[in-house]
C-alpha cells in the first residue's frame, strides 16, 4: 500500500506506465537507506537496472559518509532504525546540505508520522510491505514534481525578464554570420565557456539561444540573465538562492542539465564575480548555510559589448574570471558589415509586426531595401527590428529609406551585392590591400577575402 499527498494518476495499461517510468528515472543517481539486508538488497535489484546510479547504507552514519562522497537525487529511507530514526536523521542532513529528494519508508503509517515527514522535508512515504512497481511509481512521481518545481521557477523568471522578445534563430547567409555559424557547430557540442562580444543590437543572445538549440542540452532550459538589469542583491538571490530562506535555490540549481546565459556580464559586482568564478572552476556549488557542495551540471554563456580590457585596466572586472570566461570568443558582426542579410531579416520583422498589430505588411521595395543597405545601422539588427514596428503603427517608412519617387526614377538601382561589394573594398583599400587585415576587421576568414576577390577579378 502507498501513501503521496497528491492524488495518483493511473496508467492506461502496465507495460506503458513501466516504459514510461524507465524513461523518467533512466538519469536518477539513488541511495537506499536501511538496516534491513532484505530491504537493501531487493531495492538495489529493482532499481539498479532502471537507474543512472544506487548505492545503499545500513545506517544513519553510513548514509552520512556516502552523502559526503557523493551526490544524489533521491533517498529512500527507513524510518525505524537502530541509532537514530530515518526522519530526525533526514531533518539533521537537510540542515548540513542535502539536496535531494526523500521518500520515506515505514510500516508504521499515522497522521503524526506524515506530518514530520512533510516538516523535516520528505517528498512521500510508502508502507512497508510493497511490491516493486509500488516503489517505482513513487520514486518517478517524486521525481516527476521536482522536474515540474524547476520549471514552474524557470518560467516565473522568464516572464518576469521579459526575455520573450529576444527568442528567434540566426538570420543570415553573409560571411560573418557564416563564419559565426561554423564556430557555433564547432563549440556546440563541448562544456566549453563562450564569450560573445560585439555591439548592442547584433544579436548576442539569439545567437547563444542557437548554441544552446544546436547542442545535447537543447531540451533542458535555457536561462537568461541580464547582469545590468537587476540589482546586486536581487542578482546575488537569483543566481545563489535567498541566503534568509534555507534551502531556497536560485536558478544555479534550477537550470541543472541546461544553460545559463550571463548577458552584459562586464556590469557583474566585484564580490560576484568571485563567486562566479569559483563555481566555473569547480563545477559546484556551496549553497547558503550548507556545509556540503553540490555539484552544478551546467554550460556558461557569456555576452558584454563593453571593452573587457579597459574594465580589467580600471579594476572593475576580473583578470582570473576574464580568462576562464574567454575560452572561445566569437564576435557578433555589426548589421552595416552584413548588409547582404538585410532583406530576409527584414521580411521576418515584417511579417512578424504585421501578425502582431493586425495590420496588412508594407511593401519592401528596391528602393526601400536599398535604401536599408545605406544606412550606418548604429543600433544594428535592434534598430532595424525598431524601424518596421515603427513604419507599420505610422503606415509608412520615414523619408529616409522611402526616398523621393520623383528623383528614384532617375536613379540607377543599386543592388544589396553591390553595397557588399563597395563595403569589402572600401575596407580592403583603407588596410593597403592587407587581406588578412581586411578579414580580421571584418570578421570573416581570409579564404572568404580571397574568394570575393577572385568573384570580383580584383
Amino acid at each position: 500500500m502507498t501513501s503521496n499527498l497528491q492524488p495518483t494518476v493511473q496508467p492506461p495499461t502496465e507495460g506503458a506506465a513501466q516504459s514510461h517510468i524507465d524513461r523518467a528515472i533512466r538519469h536518477v543517481s539513488i541511495l537506499v537507506v536501511d538496516d534491513e539486508p532484505g530491504m537493501r538488497n531487493y531495492l538495489t535489484r529493482t532499481l539498479e537496472p532502471r537507474c543512472k546510479k544506487v548505492m545503499a547504507a545500513a545506517s544513519a552514519e553510513e548514509a552520512s559518509a556516502l552523502l559526503d562522497a557523493h551526490h544524489f537525487d533521491l533517498v529512500l529511507l527507513d524510518n525505524v532504525m537502530p541509532g537514530q530514526s530515518g526522519l530526525d536523521w533526514l531533518a539533521e542532513q537537510r540542515r548540513v546540505g542535502l539536496f535531494a529528494e526523500a521518500i520515506l519508508m515505514t510500516a508504521y503509517a499515522d497522521l503524526e508520522t506524515a506530518i514530520h515527514a512533510m516538516r523535516v522535508g520528505a517528498s512521500d512515504f510508502v508502507l512497508k510491505p510493497f511490491r516493486s512497481n509500488q516503489i517505482l511509481n513513487a520514486v518517478n512521481r517524486c521525481m516527476v514534481q521536482k522536474y515540474l518545481r524547476r520549471e514552474n521557477f524557470l518560467l516565473k523568471y522568464e516572464l518576469q525578464a521579459d526575455s520573450l522578445a529576444a527568442r528567434g534563430r540566426l538570420i543570415g547567409t553573409s560571411p560573418g554570420i557564416e563564419s559565426v555559424r561554423k564556430t557555433l557547430e564547432r563549440v556546440a557540442p563541448m562544456p566549453t565557456p563562450v564569450l560573445f562580444t560585439g555591439e548592442s543590437g547584433t544579436g548576442k543572445e539569439i545567437c547563444a539561444r542557437t548554441l544552446h538549440a544546436m547542442s545535447d542540452r537543447a531540451n533542458a532550459p535555457f536561462v537568461p540573465i541580464n547582469c545590468a538589469s537587476i540589482s546586486p542583491d536581487r542578482l546575488s538571490q537569483d543566481l545563489f538562492g535567498d541566503p534568509h530562506q534555507p534551502g531556497s535555490d536560485g536558478l544555479l540549481v534550477h537550470a541543472s542539465g541546461g544553460t545559463i546565459f550571463l548577458d552584459e556580464v562586464a556590469e557583474l559586482p566585484l564580490p560576484m564575480q568571485g563567486e562566479l568564478l569559483r563555481v566555473l572552476e569547480d563545477g559546484s556549488l556551496r549553497p547558503h548555510g550548507s556545509e556540503r557542495e553540490m555539484p552544478l551540471n551546467l554550460r556558461f554563456v557569456f555576452a558584454t559589448n563593453a571593452d573587457l580590457d579597459k574594465a580589467m585596466d580600471e579594476g572593475r572586472f576580473r583578470r582570473d574570471l576574464y580568462h576562464r570566461i574567454n575560452v572561445v570568443n566569437i564576435q557578433m558582426p555589426p548589421l552595416r558589415e552584413r548588409v547582404g542579410d538585410i532583406p530576409e531579416l527584414a521580411e521576418l520583422f515584417m511579417g512578424k509586426f504585421s501578425r502582431q498589430l493586425g495590420v496588412e505588411p508594407l511593401v519592401l521595395t528596391d528602393h526601400v531595401l536599398l535604401n536599408m543597405a545605406r544606412y550606418d545601422w548604429q543600433g544594428n539588427v535592434r534598430e532595424l527590428k525598431n524601424l518596421i514596428e515603427r513604419s507599420l503603427i505610422l503606415g509608412e517608412f520615414p523619408p529616409e529609406f522611402a526616398g523621393n519617387t520623383e528623383d528614384s526614377d532617375n536613379e540607377p538601382v543599386e543592388s544589396l551585392h553591390a553595397v557588399e561589394r563597395r563595403h569589402i573594398l572600401s575596407v580592403l583599400e583603407a588596410c593597403g590591400g592587407n587581406r588578412a587585415e581586411a578579414a580580421r576587421r571584418l570578421g570573416v576568414s581570409r579564404k572568404t577575402i580571397d574568394r570575393k576577390c577572385s568573384m570580383w577579378n580584383v
